[in-house]
């Protein structure tokens, strides 16, 4: 066990946890990105990362090495780090969640939310190969999402982050609760 302060990040896909990610980077908090390790694999595999690719190789792997591979995958690399706090995006699942408070005590979960119809559009703009751009494959998307557990993450998050229509507000938001809890790791270690 580690006094580390461990955030992870939940969120349906285009609901803005990479905003929460780039927002800790500038802050000097180094990143792990969960999806990473399916991407990783796919590619291992030899496989396009489509979107049907990355989604059958996650559930391949969950179903192959249990429901905690990716946050026992992501664990080394979290240890890697000499940080007070590591951020961690992509949790899925309550699963993971007690896999990483079982690490970490100090461990945080923030969700960011955004509806279906704006995130959709994100994805669209954005335009990573994984990425669903038309409505059936969101739909795909979001309902595997769910059969791993990302709603039971969701729901028991601490703090809520609305990432709708003012993307200044919620960055605005999300770095001054980034700094509170880089605050808040700082006075623990120096007690």
């Amino acid at each position: 066990m580690t006094s580390r302060t461990v955030i992870g990040v939940v969120g349906m896909p285009g609901s803005g946890k990479s905003v929460v990610s780039s927002l800790a980077r500038e802050l000097g908090l180094p990143v792990v990105v969960m999806g990473d390790v399916v991407r990783e694999e796919v590619t291992r595999r030899g496989l396009p990362p489509t979107p049907e690719n990355v989604g059958k190789v996650m559930l391949e792997m969950r179903r192959d090495f249990g429901d905690v591979v990716m946050a026992e995958r992501c664990h080394p690399k979290i240890e890697s780090y000499d940080s007070p706090v590591v951020l961690i995006e992509g949790i899925r699942s309550w699963k993971e969640v007690d896999f990483l408070k079982g690490k970490y005590p100090n461990f945080q979960l923030v969700t960011v939310h955004s509806s279906p119809e704006t995130r959709l559009k994100r994805l669209r703009k954005r335009m990573r190969s994984d990425d669903s751009q038309d409505q059936d494959l969101f739909d795909k998307r979001d309902r595997r999402e769910l059969e791993v557990g990302i709603g039971s993450a969701i729901a028991i998050a601490d703090h809520v982050f609305v990432n709708e229509d003012d993307l200044e507000a919620f960055k605005n938001e999300a770095k001054t609760y980034l700094l509170n809890v880089i605050s808040d790791a700082r006075s623990r270690s120096q007690d």
